[in-house]
């Protein structure tokens, strides 16, 4: 209950914040707990990446993303020959000197899909340091390195070249399933149908290559979501985003409260476990992500909301008496009325003050120019580049306007 709660009240927090902000699932790691959630803000130079469906709201993290099984039948059963192998038959082919999925998919002619991809990994695993282990992936597939080590419950690396010959006979390259001793975790996207894999012969692959032939195999699904997958909860069509973390939070429930010894007496007297949360609200990521997802060819366009200052008030000649006047009473008005003001009164040319304005990106832009003798301003919206005059008794119930705008 208390957990859905700060989620409703974060939803409201970004919202008022003015960034657009998706919830994810996201791993606890070493905060631990069942359930945790991130906050990431759109942002093309953000340092993550998300997937989500548009069509029922699944979103996680690439590390944490799952996708439906993909409908498109295997290779081998559509078209399982070739003119220079057969996915289907198990025949040991001549690669020379061909390594990579994709110097191996040149030299046969097929496309990185038709491959079974077969890494030797060390892990440190129920004490046994350095215990060798092979991962199989379809080739156009890559490995999320955090799935494969939350299956381990330990950390791992990749073998090196004299520990893939050790364990498996062969140099890198030419590695295969069949056979092999080592213990086995396949990606399930590889149930389906037979593949191309190394014939753990140097300068050779093999065809007919299907999990039934590793017996000892786990099917796991270790692999990274890409966008445009099938949705795991409804079958639409993943979309994919960078974004930058603004917030997490992490469902603790008794993890830390147990083994300290951290309790509450219930309407019994009966003693129990605390349960606890962990909320992170990260604010300078969200003045990032505001400048991100607001700023135009000019500069930054503050949401009102968490605008350092609300107000720039501009002085067209600082040297002139009258504009100088009007500006100081303005300014001390604006203050007095609340709001948080940015005064420039510089002694420099109009285009430098209102380039640093418009660079700077408060919301409301108050120009003290040759209408002062007037007692008017102009009032200029920095989001819409919107302009109008302004008299200076008016100024405050304009800015009450500009600033609750939506």
């Amino acid at each position: 209950m208390s957990y859905q709660k700060h989620i409703a009240a974060y939803d409201r927090i970004y919202a008022r914040c003015g960034i657009d902000c998706l919830m994810v699932d996201e791993d606890p790691g070493m905060m631990g707990g069942t359930v945790s959630h991130a906050y990431m803000a759109y942002a093309e130079a953000g340092e993550d990446e998300i997937v989500f469906c548009r069509a029922c709201g699944y979103a996680a993290n690439v590390e944490l993303a799952v996708a439906a099984p993909d409908a498109e039948p295997p290779l081998s059963e559509t078209a399982p020959h070739n003119e220079s192998i057969d996915l289907l038959a198990d025949e040991i082919k001549p690669t020379p000197e061909a390594r990579t999925i994709s110097e191996v998919g040149d030299f046969l002619g097929l496309p990185a899909r038709a491959f079974m991809k077969a890494l030797v990994v060390v892990a440190d695993t129920g004490g046994e340091a350095g215990k060798p282990l092979m991962v199989l992936l379809r080739g156009d597939d890559e490995l999320n390195e955090l799935k494969l080590r939350n299956l381990l419950g330990a950390e791992f690396r990749l073998a090196t070249p004299d520990e893939v010959l050790a364990a498996q006979g062969v140099e890198p390259g030419f590695v295969g399933p069949v056979p092999t001793d080592l213990p086995v975790y396949a990606d399930r996207a590889l149930t389906r149908g037979s593949y191309v894999a190394g014939a753990n012969k140097r300068g050779h692959h093999r065809s007919g290559i299907a999990l039934d032939r590793v017996p000892q195999a786990t099917v796991v699904d270790i692999r990274t979501v890409r966008a445009g997958e099938p949705c795991p909860s409804c079958g639409g069509a993943l979309e994919g985003a960078r974004v930058i973390e603004v917030g997490n939070i992490f469902q603790l429930g008794t993890k830390y409260s147990h083994p300290m010894g951290a309790t509450y007496s219930d309407e019994q007297g009966v003693e129990r476990d605390i349960v606890m949360g962990s909320y992170g609200i990260g604010l300078a990521r969200i003045a990032a992500a505001a400048v991100e997802q607001h700023h135009d060819d000019h500069g930054i366009v503050w949401p009102a909301s968490i605008a350092p200052f609300q107000v720039h008030l501009l002085v067209v000649r600082a040297s002139d008496e009258t504009q100088a006047a009007l500006a100081e009473e303005l300014y001390e008005t604006l203050r007095a009325d609340g709001l948080d003001v940015l005064f420039d009164d510089r002694d420099l040319s109009p285009g430098v003050k209102f380039k640093d304005a418009d660079l700077l990106g408060c919301p409301v832009q108050v120009v003290v120019g040759k209408r002062a003798a007037e007692r008017f301003v102009e009032l200029k919206i920095r989001a819409s580049g919107e302009r109008r005059d302004v008299a200076a008794a008016d100024l405050a119930a304009a800015m009450v306007a500009a600033l609750t705008a939506p």
